[in-house]
């Protein structure tokens, strides 16, 4: 299993993510398309070849190809507008949040998955990439969906997870080199 190698690689010093990353992955609550898409699009966000690598094959093997697919749109339609949409929040002119984006984001109308799942995925992204605009607004439309924020938090606890794993596993490579 990808997810024992993983955690295998983890480090000592670092004992709480191994644990964790066993938890939020093996213990969670979430359906698998669920879980398993939020796993993927944060293995992808995290930008750790050695966490993408280990966790892709059991998230494939997990996911509907359709699913599969629509994780790795979430991961990368967030990568661009995280970056868009954190930078006209950031920035201390207001004008910028009322020009038109003028950016392509269908996939978010068709994600080609139940569209809660496609929201999930990308409030997990965001979370990652740090924007909060989008934190919000994809917060609202789970809630509005009828989502609980305890399935919310759960995405949030992966993404956080996953992130620091990757984090530590390439400082460490770097470190080893």
């Amino acid at each position: 299993m990808a997810l024992d190698e993983l955690k295998a690689a983890v480090p000592d010093f670092a004992k709480d993510l191994k644990l964790n990353l066993g938890s939020v992955i093996g213990n969670s609550d979430l359906p698998q398309q669920q879980l398993w898409g939020t796993v993927l699009a944060c293995a992808i966000a995290s930008r750790s070849p050695k966490v993408l690598k280990e966790l892709e094959p059991e998230a494939q093997a997990n996911l509907k190809p359709e699913a599969y697919q629509a994780a790795k749109s979430a991961a990368a339609i967030m990568a661009m507008n995280n970056v868009f949409y954190r930078t006209r929040h950031l920035l201390s002119d207001p004008e910028y949040g009322t020009m038109r984006a003028g950016l392509r984001m269908n996939v978010i109308g068709n994600p080609g998955v139940d569209k809660v799942d496609f929201e999930l995925w990308s409030l997990a992204v965001s979370a990652i990439n740090g924007c909060g605009q989008c934190l919000d607004s994809h917060e609202q439309v789970l809630r509005k969906a009828g989502v609980d924020r305890e399935t919310i938090q759960e995405a949030v606890k992966i993404a956080a997870v996953i992130q620091a794993v990757g984090v530590t596993l390439d400082a460490e490579a770097v470190l080893a080199a």
